[in-house]
């Protein structure tokens, strides 16, 4: 009897012992349910986009891309507001009706989808930084809901602004002279109702966001299948989700910088700017000076009178 339980208690901690070691992964390369076979179809981290991914995530590129970018972005705008300054302009004399209620909220919704996304893939990026866990997953979370929010606004932000953020021969001007932002003399620039820092912010937003959309969707999800982007490609589906995770993060690192460009533009380098989002309303005199060419447009078409700030400024042909 004493053999029959000596026996028992060692066939028990044999097989604990031997399932610690499969729990802990110690073992795996001697089951049949770990061993290559379950890995057929996967590709290597050392072939195709896996080689290129594992590099750059792996000596963490991305995140400190977006953090130098952000940071070069906030020293090169202290110093414009401390060098040049922001643009004052006259809001006592008229206003033009610039932005309607529905082009008002649907800017709102980007808007707020914008300001949610950029610091919520930021924080992802440093997860580790943050210590991972619950924070990071709900950072994840938010994230996930403000591309709803983005992707809701994308199709009426084109639909209503498309046309207008076409590039014209002037917005070459306008890009020589950056707009007149580097200087602090006030002079009639060169653009229309937008210019072309917000033509070239409208586009990254609009095809960059877009294709973050498609990317984020596909890392969201995971488990998908893309005959397409095989068959055409030869791509796998472990390779779609490198590329994706590639693309989603270096897209991402302009579009941060580009947001916190048109923060400044709107909040800081143009005094009160911010409110013609809001009431809909832009200064006269902000109209004639950084919208000159919309401001002749708006004389033409008999939807003002010629601005009393002609008699202070030099009109453009």
């Amino acid at each position: 009897m004493k053999k029959l339980l000596l026996f028992l208690v060692s066939a028990c901690v044999m097989l604990g012992a031997n399932g610690a070691n499969q729990l802990e992964g110690t073992n795996q390369g001697m089951s049949p349910i770990w061993d290559d076979n379950r890995l057929v179809g996967i590709d290597r981290y050392d072939s195709y986009f896996g080689s290129l991914w594992t590099y750059l995530q792996g000596n963490d590129y991305f995140s400190y891309g977006v953090a130098i970018a952000i940071i070069a972005v906030l020293v090169a705008f202290s110093a414009h507001y401390m060098v040049v300054g922001p643009k004052h302009f006259d809001h006592h004399s008229g206003k033009v009706y610039a932005f309607s209620k529905y082009v008002r909220l649907v800017h709102l919704i980007a808007a707020i989808s914008w300001v949610i996304l950029v610091p919520t893939g930021v924080i992802m990026m440093w997860g580790d930084l943050f210590g991972g866990g619950f924070f990071v997953r709900l950072m994840k979370n938010l994230h996930g809901i403000a591309t709803i929010l983005f992707a809701i606004s994308i199709v009426p932000m084109f639909l209503m602004w498309g046309k207008r953020m076409l590039l014209s021969l002037y917005d070459i001007k306008w890009m020589m002279i950056v707009g007149g932002y580097l200087s602090k003399i006030k002079n009639p620039v060169p653009a229309g109702k937008f210019n072309a820092g917000q033509k070239a912010w409208f586009w990254v937003a609009m095809l960059g966001g877009f294709v973050m959309i498609l990317t984020g969707t596909a890392m969201y999800f995971l488990n998908f299948n893309t005959p397409v982007l095989s068959s055409v490609f030869g791509l796998t589906q472990v390779e779609v989700l490198r590329l994706a995770a590639i693309v989603h993060n270096i897209i991402g690192i302009v579009c941060a910088v580009f947001l916190l460009v048109h923060i400044y533009m709107a909040v800081f380098a143009i005094k009160g700017a911010i409110h013609s989002i809001i009431t809909g309303y832009k200064e006269e005199e902000e109209v004639y000076i950084l919208h000159h060419y919309w401001y002749q447009e708006l004389v033409k078409n008999g939807l003002m009178k010629p601005s009393k700030f002609e008699a202070s400024y030099t009109n453009l042909k």
